[in-house]
This record gives C-alpha cells, sequence and structure tokens, in this order.
C-alpha cells in the first residue's frame, strides 16, 4: 500500500505543479505588437489590457483619427498574441490533468487491484 500511496502523492504533486506553472504563466503573458511602419507598439496583458504604449515621432504627421485606428488595431493583433500565449498555457495545463493511460505506470488505483 506505501506504492501506491506513493503514487497517489506523486501524481498529486504533479498536478499541484501544473497548476502553479500555469498561475505563473498566466501572470506573464504579454502581447506585443508593433505597426509595419513602426509607428506603433502596444504590449497587453494575458487579458487584453493595454499596459504598454510607444508612439514614434511620426505620428504627429498623421490625422488623430488615423493615429487611433493605427492604435485600436495594434491593441487588436497584440491580444490576439496574448490569447494564443494564454491558451498553450492552458493546453498544458490541461495536458497535466488528463487520465494516464491503462496499464501506464501511473494507472494503479489507490486501495485496489489493477485488474
Amino acid at each position: 500500500m506505501s506504492a501506491e500511496m506513493d503514487a497517489l502523492v506523486a501524481r498529486a504533486t504533479d498536478k499541484l505543479e501544473a497548476l502553479e506553472a500555469a498561475l505563473y504563466g498566466l501572470q506573464h503573458v504579454r502581447g506585443r505588437y508593433t505597426s509595419e511602419d513602426d509607428s506603433v507598439t502596444v504590449e497587453v496583458d494575458s487579458s487584453g489590457a493595454l499596459v504598454a504604449l510607444e508612439l514614434a515621432e511620426t505620428v504627429t504627421s498623421l490625422p488623430p483619427a488615423e493615429v487611433g485606428q493605427l492604435i485600436i488595431w495594434a491593441c487588436q493583433q497584440a491580444a490576439q498574441d496574448a490569447g494564443t500565449q494564454r491558451s498553450e498555457v492552458v493546453g498544458k495545463l490541461n495536458a497535466a490533468f488528463v487520465p494516464p493511460e491503462p496499464g501506464s505506470p501511473q494507472s494503479g488505483s489507490v486501495g485496489g487491484r489493477a485488474e
């Protein structure tokens, strides 16, 4: 029974580590996008909130409405980047919670016999 308990503790520890890694990963997701002309650069967090905005001096020669559209476009692109990163983190977390294949060393039941 000690081996079964050790296996149970090991699986629980692995899942806890996966949860902690996902939390850390989600806290550090940053989507970034720079416009083709390098006039606008934005950075967003994992929820898509704007955390950084850089405007090149060249934007002063553009109409305000065009600058606004560039910023919005850059934010959308950065948010897509952040979403992709967030999906990768969640995918790794999901993989950690997939039940082991039957017959694998981790598939034994606790308190009983695997048949």
